[in-house]
């Protein structure tokens, strides 16, 4: 910096602290004839705007929070070092599966809350489901995460949580404080968190696991796919100053083997570049994940990267382990310089969830193992203890119920089924669950 021709000396250089005579001193070093009071005027101005300056900056780096990031194929942290995920997914708690409570053919939630309705009645059974949200992940489930080695969990959740029943839906219900909950608990334990729209509106992949009608309906409606895109921009509009969120994980497994992927596979990616563009309206610092078609399996149906933060995620279970079951994925990260994460595996033995985990580490793959707790199992880091009578409620559950007659016929005494659904709520808190040291063990954590 010059004036005049004379260089301003180091120890001159005014701070933002300054006073308006430091300034003038200041001016009258570099030119002694800098002593008239409109150059005092001159001072004042040049101060306030050097003051400005440093307010804005100041707050303007108070006001930019520091986000997990997409750079370079890898996701990075805020200050630049690559970031492997280790977590695993709280499946279950937000969009209940059939299997984790020990039921075949009540498989999606709407048929589990069902088979819940006819066992105890409308009443009882929504002060079940309030309890089984409150108690199926709590601080204490987030606590054992943190302490048992993960540094992230993958949060899956229904749309229905989140939007009203009445027409036009609204964006309210008890999802949203349910979300805020457990981001709340992740930060404060310094555990990441992806948000993972497990069911979306019309139905992603058909199935149970989206709680549709059998077919995969987003994919054919406009009004579907407008409430997706409201969805995920009033969620990335709640946490776009969140750090501890690191991104958004769109559609889960869209689009099934079994339906016809010439028809429903070319408009995967512009139902992702239209959700994008509508949370990059509201938020451009988190990751956007996008999942392949067929169970996250398919990346062909992907063109370059359309978004400068954004991710990929696959899925795998029960495969031989070996180099080839991933190496579409690594080849896919190294042509576009773009991160890839492993968001669902398991349900296998500690052996070849073992083996797994370590490839994807070898290939530098972050990972989501799938679930964290169910109802008497091995195959997760906590299992559900199961209570006395449970067999009543499976049995109901998996018997044809056609016909009110067939639920007469068939539903357990009510004593029996309302102590089996209290005993359920009890042996789900983690202080009655047992830990599984050999899942753990599988995954380098113990």
């Amino acid at each position: 910096m010059k004036n005049c021709g004379t260089s301003i000396p180091q120890d001159a250089r005014p701070c933002c602290g300054g006073k308006p005579w430091d300034i003038l001193a200041l001016l009258e070093r570099c030119h002694p004839a800098a002593r008239t009071e409109p150059l005092k005027r001159t001072a004042d101005v040049l101060l306030t705007l050097i003051l400005l300056g440093c307010f804005c900056a100041k707050a303007g780096a108070a006001a930019r929070p520091r986000f997990v990031a997409a750079r370079g194929g890898e996701l990075v942290t805020p200050d630049g070092r690559p970031l492997l995920l280790k977590g695993i997914n709280l499946g279950n708690w937000l969009l209940p599966e059939g299997y984790m409570f020990k039921f075949k053919t009540a498989s999606s939630p709407r048929l589990i809350e069902t088979a819940v309705n006819q066992l105890v009645g409308e009443d009882e059974a929504r002060r079940f489901w309030k309890q089984f949200r409150d108690s199926y992940v709590t601080r204490e489930d987030i606590a054992f995460i943190k302490r048992a080695g993960f540094n992230s969990v993958r949060v899956p959740f229904s749309y229905r949580l989140l939007v009203s029943d009445d027409d036009p839906r609204r964006l309210e219900g008890v999802g949203y404080e349910l979300l805020d909950r457990v981001v709340r608990w992740c930060k404060a334990e310094g555990l990441y968190v992806i948000l993972d729209m497990h069911a979306a509106p019309g139905g992603q992949t058909g199935d149970n696991i989206d709680d549709s009608w059998g077919y995969p309906f987003l994919f054919e409606s406009e009004e579907s796919q407008r409430l997706t895109v409201r969805i995920w921009q009033k969620l990335a509009a709640r946490y776009s100053a969140e750090p501890a969120v690191v991104g958004y994980d769109l559609l889960n497994e869209p689009i099934a083997h079994y339906f016809d992927a010439a028809h429903f596979n070319p408009r995967l990616e512009p139902l992702y570049k239209r959700i994008v563009a509508g949370i990059r309206r509201v938020d451009k610092n988190h990751v956007v994940f996008l999942g392949g078609a067929q169970w996250d399996t398919n990346f062909k149906v992907f063109g370059p990267p359309f978004d400068r933060n954004v991710a990929y995620t696959f899925h795998k279970y029960w495969m031989e382990v070996n180099q080839q079951a991933v190496q579409e994925y690594v080849d896919f990260r190294e042509k576009y310089r773009v991160p890839v994460m492993m968001g669902e595996s398991g349900e296998n033995t500690d052996e070849w969830v073992a083996s797994f985990r370590a490839l994807l580490e070898r290939n530098r793959i972050g990972w989501f193992f799938w679930p964290y707790k169910k109802l008497d199992a091995t195959s997760c880091p906590v299992s559900v203890n199961r209570p006395e009578g449970w067999d009543a409620v499976v049995a109901f559950a998996d018997h044809p119920r056609t016909t009110y007659e067939d639920v007469r016929k068939n539903r357990p005494p009510a004593a029996v089924a309302a102590k089996a659904l209290a005993g359920y709520l009890e042996q789900i808190k983690f202080k009655n669950c047992r830990v599984n040291d050999g899942y753990l063990k599988a995954l380098g954590l113990k």
